[in-house]
């Protein structure tokens, strides 16, 4: 038992630890934000890699996801005699969650990935540690950049899927199975609040900064070899959707 209690709590440890580095990471990244030489450069590619070249996925998950929701919404709300309230519905069920941490995860899984393995290879293969004898600053460099993107493209790509989504809920209810287009939109107008609009907001922009946090800390502080970087990416996708779901919670309590 006294074994177990040991572990159980150097295990804690580790993660505290592991928890306060990832934080002084995250510090001194943004702090290099305003330090020259500034990389706006750097930073337009970022947002490309992230942004951009996800837009894609984000566009056809938001699509498939309303119209699921929409689908369900329809033949739940029809046992009620509410057919009227499914805009709203669909909305709120957009707004609130399933953009942001579905956004989230899709950003995690296709561009959190990319930078970790990107950075681990660059750490691997002492790109980094070149960088540095250069008097290159690798964190001012290489991670501030993609910090920066993080925050500016998550939240952009969250309302991209929430406009697609609800379009996607419209195709099925309206189009589809019959439901008054009227109906449909005034009923999201007079369901959806600024709360529900700022709670989507500040969450987009907490999962943008965990998912790059976590992707960027994982690269940079990579085992050498192949199998280091093929663990580091599976840990970022791992502990960035565990973190996302954790975020949600408490985010979702702090707006109720």
């Amino acid at each position: 038992m006294a074994t177990f209690i040991h572990a159980l709590g150097g295990r804690f440890l580790a993660v505290v630890q592991e928890a306060g580095a990832m934080m002084l990471f995250l510090l001194e990244g943004l702090a290099l934000t305003f330090v020259p030489p500034y990389r706006p450069r750097r930073v337009l590619q970022e947002l490309e890699l992230i942004g951009v070249k996800s837009t894609l996925i984000i566009l056809l998950t938001g699509a498939f996801t309303g119209m699921v929701l929409g689908l369900q919404g329809y033949y739940t709300l029809r046992k009620y005699g509410s057919e009227s309230a499914l805009g709203s519905a669909v909305a709120l069920s957009l707004i609130r969650e399933m953009g942001p941490v579905l956004t989230a995860i899709m950003v995690s899984a296709r561009a959190g990935s990319a930078v970790t393995a990107e950075i681990g290879i660059m750490r691997i293969t002492e790109q980094l540690d070149a960088l540095d004898t250069m008097a290159v600053n690798p964190m001012q460099y290489v991670v501030m950049p993609k910090l920066i993107a993080g925050v500016i493209a998550v939240p952009l790509l969250t309302a991209i899927f929430d406009v697609v989504g609800i379009l996607g809920g419209y195709l099925i209810g309206v189009v589809l199975l019959g439901v008054s287009s009227g109906a449909y939109f005034s009923g999201m107008v007079q369901s959806v609040v600024p709360l529900d609009i700022n709670g989507g907001i500040v969450k987009s922009l907490v999962f943008g900064i965990t998912i790059l946090l976590v992707a960027c800390y994982k690269g940079y502080y990579t085992e050498h070899g192949a199998e280091g970087v093929s663990r580091a990416t599976n840990q970022t996708v791992v502990l960035s959707a565990i973190l996302i779901l954790a975020w949600d919670y408490v985010l979702t309590s702090f707006f109720m």
